[in-house]
């Protein structure tokens, strides 16, 4: 079997536990003879980078790039800073050989400025894919993708995704027997349920405009009850119209599809801190019947109910 080189790009103030998750990971990924699957050099255009309070030092120069058959890039904590001119040179001369390049969290802004995420469907931290879409219009946001392999190019969302995309690449370098061992090792499941939807609360209270407040803080006292468009728009001194222009505009969303998002969000709490069942709270966040709630959460959470409550709720001990 072949050893793969890997490059992990360190630029200056890159996320230290991006960097350190294909370090660790592939890094530690063993063949069935015992061998490392993996050659991994860390390089960048410094010899030493920030890294939060951290100073990390970089092995290697950008000439790395040319000798890997995969680049990783790290996040950087401020995603907007500017990629350096000889580093987009390095990456884009990479993919234009066949070098495969993933992206983990919000570096997948740094493939995007260097345009390797034109025309591609591409992911990152839940927090930071509305800015990815507004910055770069020309790559297609998948907001609730764990990670996205697109063959040559792969990006992948927040932290621990970064772990699902690795373990990924593992699976399709070497197959499932080495990415199951790898999986062990980092103690991580080799594939995860639904995608970074269930870790997002939608909707939350502290989301305000001037033209809405008022309608934003009567929904979150009142989602509980059976309202209507009309009772919203009373409620908020407007008329129906003009309400749901007001949130169209300054939310996105219409005032009913709002008022579904925080009762989700209110039906995420109870099950991570209740042992209510999930047909008692669906009425206890006011949705009409047990299997509409169902539905509605798993459509926009990605998994459903029970699913989300295994994963955010601790076991008793």
């Amino acid at each position: 079997m072949q050893v793969y080189t890997v490059v992990v790009l360190a630029l200056d103030d890159v996320i230290a536990f991006d960097l350190a998750t294909p370090v660790e990971l592939l890094g530690r990924a063993r063949l069935p003879d015992g061998r490392p699957g993996y050659r991994i050099v860390v390089a960048g255009p410094e010899p030493e980078v920030s890294a939060g309070p951290l100073r990390i030092a970089v092995g290697a120069g950008l000439d790395e790039m040319a000798r890997a058959d995969l680049v990783v890039v790290p996040g950087r904590n401020d995603p907007a800073l500017p990629t350096p001119p000889e580093v987009g040179r390095a990456l884009r001369a990479a993919v234009a050989k066949g070098t495969r390049v993933a992206s983990i969290c919000v570096g997948a802004f740094t493939l995007a400025e260097v345009g390797l995420l034109d025309g591609l469907r591409a992911t990152t931290h839940w927090l930071a894919t509305d800015e990815l879409a507004r910055r770069h219009p020309a790559v297609h946001v998948d907001a609730d993708a764990l990670f996205v392999d697109n063959g040559q190019i792969l990006t992948s969302a927040g932290a621990s995704a970064g772990l699902d995309m690795c373990l990924h690449i593992v699976e399709r370098d070497y197959g499932v027997a080495v990415a199951a061992d790898a999986a062990r090792l980092a103690v991580a499941p080799l594939q995860r349920t639904g995608g970074q939807g269930q870790f997002i609360l939608r909707n939350r209270p502290t989301h305000r405009t001037a033209t809405l407040e008022k309608a934003l803080a009567w929904i979150e006292e009142n989602a509980h009850r059976p309202l209507t468009l009309a009772d919203i728009a009373t409620a908020a001194g407007m008329s129906s119209r003009t309400l749901a222009r007001h949130f169209h505009a300054e939310t996105g969303q219409s005032p009913i599809q709002w008022l579904t998002g925080v009762r989700i969000r209110h039906a995420q709490e109870l099950l991570e801190i209740t042992d209510h069942t999930v047909d008692r709270i669906a009425a206890q966040v006011g949705f009409p019947s047990p299997s509409n709630f169902r539905a509605q959460f798993t459509q926009i959470v990605g998994v459903n109910p029970g699913a989300y409550r295994r994963t955010f709720r601790p076991s008793p001990r």
